[in-house]
């Protein structure tokens, strides 16, 4: 059973900062090409410097809500590596929202955030990932990551459009998972409950308290480091998981495990 990504082609897409950032450094030092997408290109650039054709990182700037963005996203990755293998969907929006509020866009806004953009980019490189492995007998094609969220599961009225969004994600994650079972790609999606992104840090930066809260709300008691996602999404991608489609890997400490409805899961 092997755990390598070596030699493997992955986009990532949210990799400017935070979570993103932190699962695309984690392959590429683990010997993965990595395409690191966002719409940030000052911070692509502060983050992963000038872009170097004898490097195994590149970075491509962009709106991904717009599908000709996510075309030329594909290009560019193909251009730079020949080929994709790994695709982690971790472009995502956290915002409150009031949900007795009718002229509240959050839910429509984060829908095509959190939901379409996935769904549309795991479309494209889904194609392209069935064109490569025309004429190859066994092994897999290609595997999906989603970043979801234990929000999906969980109830909180100021979190309902990041709710929303998720739960949807995690049924997209299934759905694609069973239609693209026939051309041996996977797709998967890890829920994660607190980790150390840069809107956490943002708000603990705001609320000393909140991070008392949510460490008294999980039952390892602390909040997990990115690195800890990444190496979850590494799993995820490698051939060791190679038996798992369509599921939902909860990270979380726990949190999940408890059942306070008023504790945010962030």
């Amino acid at each position: 059973m092997s755990f390598s990504i070596s030699g493997k082609t992955a986009i990532v897409t949210g990799g400017a900062n935070g979570i993103g950032l932190a699962i695309g450094r984690h392959f590429a030092d683990k010997g993965a090409n990595v395409m690191f997408a966002d719409m940030d290109e000052d911070r692509l650039v502060k983050e992963l410097g000038e872009n170097k054709e004898d490097s195994n990182i590149r970075y491509f700037a962009g709106d991904l809500r717009e599908k000709l963005t996510l075309a030329n996203l594909l290009s560019a990755t193909i251009d730079a590596f020949d080929q994709v293998d790994i695709l982690i969907n971790g472009s995502r929006q956290v915002v409150p929202s009031d949900p007795l509020n009718p002229d509240d866009d959050a839910v429509e806004m984060l829908l095509q955030q959190n939901l379409m953009t996935a769904l549309r980019l795991s479309q494209l490189v889904a194609k392209r990932m069935i064109k490569q492995s025309e004429g190859q007998e066994g092994g897999m094609a290609g595997t999906i990551v989603n970043m979801s969220s234990i929000a999906a599961r969980r109830t909180h009225p100021d979190l309902l459009a990041y709710s929303v969004s998720t739960a949807a994600l995690d049924q997209m994650t299934r759905s694609l998972a069973v239609a693209l079972a026939p051309h041996r790609i996977r797709v998967n999606a890890v829920a994660f409950g607190s980790v150390m992104s840069a809107s956490l840090k943002d708000t603990l930066r705001d609320n000393r308290s909140f991070r008392s809260d949510i460490e008294e709300h999980t039952p390892l008691g602390r909040i997990a480091s990115p690195t800890e996602l990444a190496e979850a999404v590494q799993y995820l991608s490698c051939d060791g998981s190679g038996f798992m489609t369509g599921q939902i890997m909860t990270v979380d400490g726990g949190r999940s495990l408890l059942d306070p409805v008023a504790a945010p899961a962030h």
